[in-house]
């Protein structure tokens, strides 16, 4: 249920109805608009009686939440949600396209500050890098963990570039949340509930990307889990889902972008290097998700991909970077977007 204040509303009016929501013993979200506050409620698993607070002094109007997603859902926050990154003052969400972009996995300290440097000098502000990778192959490289995290935090500092990397179980949440800017949850994890509650408590930006085989409904449910937990800082991450196709690595699932956007006010990336796992289909993906209405991409850009120890296959090099940011700028002009 949302509980919709009067623009007149005082505060002591909007702490009245937060306490009486607190005595039902359910969850209130104030969420603060330009003329008025709502205030969400979750934690209710039968209809709530909502005379005992329509009749509060500020109460305008009391909105049933039909969506088993309460928080997610644009029925209880109708506007667009934007994810603010201090570190590197951008901001994603509608009206922009943030490109964060970055090798598969943190390697070594030279390489990615070769990639760090080579991406600021381009106007990228935010790194992607695994330094706990999940692999198919328990023989495969799984990265350097917290070693890798020291890196990055390094690099970090050394060229102001912001940080995205992979949390991978509650073990490392403390040491990813204070090296990164953005915690990733990857596609193995959307469900990992325990994990997802854990994030729900940090004070970083959740980057959540679409299990492999997960329903949009599904997905809108595992960020639920992490807004829930107080996070409302989440950005769905479009990353290709497993069908019967064979001719890419996965079936990349743009269709998803359009009622992702209309369902939930939360911003929308994609990843074309896993949609596809082929380097030469990322650059027509990429456009297409520009074209599609995403808020952004993630890449994997290595300075040499053929020398990758993971996922080099899928990874640009850094003139096949240069080209693809060009040819994005000229599609983001007539298109009214800016790229971030």
């Amino acid at each position: 249920m949302l509980v919709v204040m009067s623009s007149h509303a005082t505060p002591e009016e909007i702490d009245r109805v937060i306490a009486a929501i607190q005595r039902m013993k359910l969850q209130p979200h104030p969420m603060p608009g330009p003329t008025r506050t709502a205030i969400g409620i979750t934690g209710n698993n039968t209809a709530i009686d909502a005379r005992s607070l329509e009749v509060l002094p500020g109460v305008e109007d009391l909105v049933r939440v039909t969506k088993p997603y309460k928080l997610a859902s644009r029925e209880m926050h109708e506007a667009d949600t934007y994810v603010q990154i201090p570190h590197t003052k951008t901001t994603i969400g509608p009206g922009t396209f943030t490109i964060i972009a970055g090798p598969c996995s943190v390697e070594n300290e030279d390489m990615i500050l070769r990639t760090a440097e080579f991406l600021r000098g381009h106007g990228v502000n935010l790194l992607r890098a695994g330094a706990f990778k999940p692999r198919s192959s328990p023989y495969a490289f799984q990265g350097l963990g917290v070693e890798g995290l020291e890196i990055l935090a390094k690099v970090r500092k050394k060229t102001g570039i912001g940080i995205v990397t992979e949390l991978m179980d509650t073990e490392n949440a403390d040491a990813v949340e204070q090296a990164a800017d953005i915690i990733q949850i990857g596609t193995r994890n959307m469900q990992n509930f325990s994990l997802l509650k854990r994030v729900g408590l940090a004070r970083k930006p959740v980057l959540l990307k679409r299990g492999m085989a997960a329903t949009l409904e599904e997905w809108l449910m595992a960020a639920e889990y992490v807004m829930a937990g107080g996070n409302k800082e989440v950005i769905l991450c479009e990353r290709g889902v497993r069908t019967f196709s064979d001719h890419s690595r996965n079936t990349l699932d743009l269709s998803v972008v359009p009622p992702a956007k209309a369902l939930s006010h939360l911003p929308i990336l994609v990843d074309p290097s896993h949609g596809t796992g082929k380097r030469d289909y990322v650059p027509a993906m990429a456009r297409a998700s520009l074209a599609a209405g995403a808020d952004g991409l993630l890449i994997e850009v290595h300075p040499e991909p053929d020398r990758a120890m993971s996922d080099g296959a899928q990874s640009l090099d850094f003139a096949g970077f240069d080209r693809l940011l060009a040819s994005l700028h000229k599609l983001a002009e007539p298109l009214e977007r800016t790229i971030n």
